[in-house]
């Protein structure tokens, strides 16, 4: 006889059902890319693919070294190229906007490569209000402002140099690009010797693995 009093049913959490869910996906993805790896290794190719990527990296880094008066010259000429360009893509904007705020520069060797475009120019044809001007991003920030003002910049290249020092950076992107590399190079070099170290074992690691296929596929034959 069944009493008055009625039990509710136990129900598996949502949770734990997804995350067993969750696990298995990433399981099946793991056994699969190790899959590929084992096929791979099978026709020693792997250990021989990690080689050639360490050994471009290694090339392309001494190419760097022996070659960064080119870089620079390089950098200056795209860095140029996107100032003429400012104002005729919002990406390309956002992307000079984002490099002058962070470096704390405006263009490429100075504020006045702003000349190259056409409404920042100081030209007595220029009808922009932007004349002689430089964009919001050159300006420094003032912490107390709350409120970007995008008009900051607005005639300032008129100005004398002095004046020009307490309301714009005067330092160019490519000089202050260098300063941070210069600030950095033990990091930077910690990182690029670090993921050289990785390569370097796993390479080891993919021979090793061939070396043991190969073992077992032999045993295989004169069992």
């Amino acid at each position: 006889m069944m009493s008055g009093k009625h039990f509710k049913a136990h129900e598996v959490s949502c949770c734990i059902k997804y995350f067993i869910f969750g696990f298995n996906i990433i399981f099946w993805l793991l056994g699969v890319a190790f899959l590929g790896i084992g096929l791979w290794a099978w026709s020693e190719k792997f250990s021989v693919f990690l080689g050639i990527i360490f050994f471009l990296e290694l090339t392309a880094g001494v190419l760097a070294f022996v070659f960064k008066d080119w870089i620079k010259d390089q950098l200056n000429i795209f860095i140029n190229s996107n100032i003429r360009a400012y104002r005729d893509d919002i990406d390309l904007q956002n992307v000079i906007d984002f490099t002058q705020e962070y470096w704390e520069c405006c263009g490429a060797f100075g504020a006045d490569d702003w000349n190259m475009n056409i409404y920042f120019n100081c030209t007595d044809s220029n009808p922009s209000r932007e004349k002689c001007g430089v964009p919001f991003s050159c300006c420094t920030k003032d912490p107390a402002e709350d409120v970007i003002n995008t008009q900051c910049g607005y005639d300032i290249r008129a100005k004398a140099d002095s004046e020009q020092r307490t309301f714009i950076y005067i330092k160019g992107c490519v000089p202050q690009f260098e300063k941070w590399l210069q600030d950095h190079l033990t990091v930077v070099a910690g990182i690029f010797i670090g993921i050289a170290l990785l390569q370097i074992f796993g390479i080891c690691l993919a021979q090793n693995l061939v070396s043991d296929i190969e073992a077992v596929r032999e045993s295989c034959l004169f069992t």
